[in-house]
C-alpha cells in the first residue's frame, strides 16, 4: 500500500510537471526567434539595400546577410520581405523573389507577432517584426523561424532525464516510507491504527475510573497528564497540564516525591490534610508516571486501633486492679472492719469520679471531654498523670470537633510515649480561648533561643507557681486569617520527657521522621505533619519548645476554631 501511494504521488508530480514543460518550451522558441528577428530588422543598411537595391535577388546582399544570420544564430529560416509580401531572402534561393506563404498583414502594419505556424518549412516557431527605414516608416517585415522539431526533440530528451528523476525520487521514497514504517511499527508494539484507537479508548476510561491519581511527567517534569483522581487529591485543574509540577505544587515533600527527588516505594507524604502513599516508575523517554493513593482512612483506623489496643490494656489492668480492690475490700468485711471498707470505697470511688467531673466541667465539648478520659486512664496504666492546668476552659462551640481531637489526640500520644518511664512522669493539657489579635500576637512573636533565654514562671496545675522554663525557640507559622473576638483556641501540650533538641525542632513535622519504630500495622512520622496541615488548613499556625524540666511543649493555634458567642441579650 505505501509502494502503491509513493508510485501513484511520483507520477502525479511527474505529470504536473511535463504538462506546462512542453508549453514554456514552445514559449521559449518562440521569445527566441521574435528576438533574432528584432536584432535583424534593427542592423544598419538592412532597410535601405531593401529601398534601394534593385530587386529581389538569390545573389543579393540581402540575401547574403540573411543566410549570415541564420547560420550565426541556428534559426531555421530568416525571411526578409517587402511590403507586397515579396521574399528577399530564403534558406532556399529558388523561393527568393516568390511571395511569402503566411500573412505578413500583422507584421506590416507595424506590430510584432510570435507564434506556432505550418509554412513551406514545415512547422516553426515565428517571430516577425516591421522593419522601418530612417524615418519610421514600415518599408518591410523579418520573419525568423525556428524548426518545431528542434523543440519537440529538447521536450522528448528532457522526458527521459525527468523520468530518471522521478524514478530517484520514488525509490528515495520508498526506502523513507520503509524505514519510517519500521520505526512507527517498534515504537507503537506492531500495533494496528484500530488497536491503538482502542487502547487510547481503553486508556482513558482506565484512567478516569480508577481510585488513585495518576500524574505523567516529561523529561522536564512538566505534568504530561493527570486524572480526575489526582486532580482531586492534589487539587490540580486541568489547566496546570503543561506546567512544571514542583511550581504547581510548591515546595514540599509531595513535590519532592512525585518529582523523584525523594526515592523509593509507598513513600508516605501528607497534602492538604490527606496522608498519601505514593510511587513514581520512571519511563524510557526520561519522564515518569507517579501514582498515589489516600491514606488518610487508614491512617485513621491505625490510630483507633492503636487507642483500642491502649484502652483494651488499661481496661484489662484495670480489671487486674478491681480485682485487688474487691479482694482487699472482702477482707475487711471479712475482719468486721466496716468502716474503714466504707472509707475505702469511698475513696476509690471519688478518684475516678473526680477526674471525670474535672474534665467535664473544664471542656464541655463531649468529643474531646470522652477522648481526654480515655488518655487519661491510659496514661494511668502507663504510669503517667495526665491533668489539665487551671486555665483550661474549652465551651462547646467547636467548629469542627472531629479535626481538633485529631489534633489532641496525636499531640497527647506523642507526649505520653515521650513521658512513659521518666521519673515522676506527667503530661499537661491546657485549652483556653483567646482573643484573634492576642493570638496573633504569640504566634508571630520572636522568641531567643534557649540558651540565652530569661526563665519565665509558669503554671502548674495545682495552681502554683512551678519551676521556670525558658520560651521555646522554634519556628512559628502565623496565622493567615484575623479570628473574631472568642472565636481563636489556644491548645498546649507539654510532658516530662527528655525534650526536643533545637537543631530538630523543625524536622519533627516533616513526613516521616521519627524517633520510634513503627508498628507493623502502619509507619511513624505523620502524626506531627497532619497536625501542621491541619493547623494550616484553618489559617493557625503550629510551633515546639521547652518545657518546664526539660521536656517538649507543642502549642497550637486556631484563629476560627470555634463559633462567635452568643449575646445574652
Amino acid at each position: 500500500m505505501q509502494l502503491a501511494i509513493a508510485t501513484g504521488v511520483i507520477a502525479l508530480v511527474t505529470g504536473l510537471f511535463l504538462a506546462p514543460l512542453s508549453e514554456e518550451l514552445d514559449g521559449r522558441a518562440m521569445d527566441r526567434a521574435l528576438a533574432i528577428a528584432q536584432t535583424t530588422a534593427a542592423r544598419p543598411g538592412l532597410a535601405a539595400r531593401l529601398t534601394d537595391g534593385p530587386g529581389p535577388s538569390a545573389r543579393g546582399p540581402v540575401q547574403r546577410e540573411a543566410e549570415r544570420i541564420r547560420k550565426a544564430t541556428g534559426a531555421g529560416y530568416v525571411v526578409i520581405m517587402d511590403t507586397d509580401g515579396v521574399r528577399w531572402s530564403h534558406p532556399e534561393p529558388r523561393r527568393v523573389g516568390a511571395h511569402v506563404s503566411t500573412d505578413p498583414s500583422a507584421a506590416l502594419a507595424g506590430h510584432e507577432v510570435r507564434h506556432i505556424d505550418e509554412g513551406t518549412l514545415g512547422r516553426s516557431a515565428r517571430g516577425k517584426v516591421p522593419l522601418r527605414d530612417g524615418r519610421g516608416e514600415v518599408i518591410g517585415a523579418v520573419s525568423v523561424g525556428i524548426a518545431y522539431e528542434g523543440v519537440r526533440e529538447k521536450f522528448l530528451g528532457a522526458v527521459p532525464e525527468l523520468l530518471a528523476y522521478a524514478g530517484g525520487a520514488l525509490a528515495a521514497g520508498v526506502l523513507a516510507s520503509v524505514l519510517v514504517s519500521r520505526r512507527l511499527q517498534r515504537r507503537t508494539h506492531d500495533l494496528a491504527f484500530s488497536d491503538i484507537s482502542s487502547l487510547l479508548d481503553e486508556r482513558e476510561a482506565m484512567l478516569h475510573g480508577i481510585r488513585e491519581g495518576v500524574v505523567a511527567l516529561d523529561a522536564d517534569g512538566r505534568i504530561r497528564l493527570v486524572n480526575d483522581e489526582a486532580q482531586r487529591l492534589l487539587e490540580l485543574r486541568p489547566e496546570d497540564t503543561g506546567r512544571p509540577l514542583a511550581e504547581v505544587l510548591g515546595p514540599g515533600r509531595t513535590a519532592d516525591v512525585l518529582c523523584g527527588e525523594v526515592t523509593g516505594t509507598d513513600l508516605l507524604t501528607v497534602s492538604g490534610g490527606r496522608v498519601l502513599v505514593a510511587n513514581r516508575m520512571p519511563t524510557a523517554d526520561g519522564g515518569a508516571v507517579a501514582t498515589f493513593r489516600d491514606r488518610t482512612e487508614l491512617e485513621l483506623l491505625g490510630r483507633e486501633l492503636d487507642g483500642s489496643r491502649g484502652l483494651i490494656d488499661a481496661l484489662r489492668a484495670q480489671d487486674h486492679e478491681h480485682a485487688n480492690r474487691m479482694h482487699l475490700l472482702l477482707g475487711l468485711l471479712q475482719l468486721g472492719q466496716h468502716e474503714e471498707a466504707a472509707a475505702y470505697l469511698r475513696e476509690t470511688v471519688g478518684v475516678h469520679r473526680a477526674t471525670a467531673e474535672q474534665i467535664a466541667e473544664r471542656v464541655e465539648d463531649p468529643l474531646l471531654a470522652a477522648l481526654l478520659v480515655g488518655k487519661a486512664t491510659v496514661a494511668a496504666e502507663r504510669g503517667v498523670a495526665l491533668r489539665l492546668t487551671d486555665g483550661t476552659r474549652l465551651p462547646d462551640r467547636l467548629v469542627d470537633p472531629r479535626e481538633l481531637a485529631t489534633v489532641l489526640g496525636n499531640l497527647v500520644d506523642n507526649a505520653l510515649d515521650a513521658a512513659a518511664g521518666s521519673k515522676g512522669a506527667w503530661v499537661e493539657v491546657r485549652l483556653r480561648t483567646q482573643d484573634g489579635e492576642e493570638a496573633e500576637a504569640e504566634a508571630s512573636s520572636p522568641e531567643p533561643p534557649p540558651t540565652t533565654s530569661e526563665p519565665v514562671p509558669t503554671r502548674t496545675a495545682s495552681g502554683t507557681d512551678g519551676a521556670t522554663t525558658p520560651e521555646p525557640a522554634a519556628d512559628v507559622t502565623t496565622a493567615g486569617a484575623r479570628a473574631a473576638p472568642g472565636t481563636c483556641l489556644v491548645l498546649t501540650v507539654a510532658d516530662s520527657g527528655p525534650g526536643i533538641d533545637g537543631d530538630k525542632r523543625e524536622l519533627v513535622f516533616a513526613e516521616g521522621w521519627s524517633t520510634k519504630t513503627p508498628p507493623p500495622h502502619r509507619r511513624r512520622g505523620l502524626g506531627l505533619a497532619l497536625v501542621r496541615r491541619l493547623a494550616e488548613r484553618h489559617g493557625g499556625s503550629v510551633r515546639v519548645g521547652q518545657a518546664a524540666g526539660g521536656g517538649a511543649e507543642f502549642t497550637v493555634v486556631l484563629p476560627q476554631a470555634l463559633h462567635p458567642a452568643r449575646s445574652s441579650g
